[in-house]
């Protein structure tokens, strides 16, 4: 068997490495299988070479497709990075209930505060945009900002306690 693998273990993982789209860790693995095959059937391999060759890269070539079939049979992995992007099962739920909280708040503010408010967070625009918008200066937007949704907060208060 040492011989079978000293022989062939290059060729084969260029093969599979192939086969795996570059992956070299995929690529090991198969080659380990393929390895692991050739030994649970050390007693039926062929005499020559060539042959044994031959044997190995039909085997390789059977066990990526496998993997192949495989990975595309199982849902994707998703990284731990990935799964901190996820909203939680809740978040939908209170996104909903705070966008309501605010919309029976907004007609206890001042309509100069209601309007900052609007274009800063509603609309999304920058701190300029909205000053050119709303014809005042990027300072009293600024300070609107700040008051608005003090006032805001205040307000949603008094909506929870109604």
């Amino acid at each position: 068997m040492r011989e079978v693998h000293a022989e062939h273990a290059e060729p084969l993982y260029r093969f599979l490495l192939r086969l795996s789209w570059g992956e070299r860790q995929l690529a090991e693995d198969l080659l380990q299988e393929t390895m692991l095959q050739a030994w649970r059937h050390l007693d039926r391999l062929p005499d020559s070479s060539e042959s044994v060759r031959r044997w190995l890269f039909i085997v390789a070539r059977r066990i990526a497709i496998d993997a192949a079939r495989a990975r595309q049979a199982r849902p994707t992995e998703v990284g731990l990075n990935d799964l901190t992007r996820l909203p939680a099962s809740g978040d939908v739920t209170e996104d909903v209930v705070a966008v309501q909280t605010v919309r029976r708040a907004l007609p206890k503010l001042t309509p100069a505060h209601r309007a900052v408010l609007i274009e800063l967070y509603y609309r999304g625009r920058s701190t300029d945009e909205a000053a050119a918008r709303l014809g005042i200066p990027e300072g009293t937007v600024k300070s609107r900002a700040h008051y608005a949704l003090r006032a805001l907060r205040a307000a949603i208060g008094r909506t929870d306690a109604d």
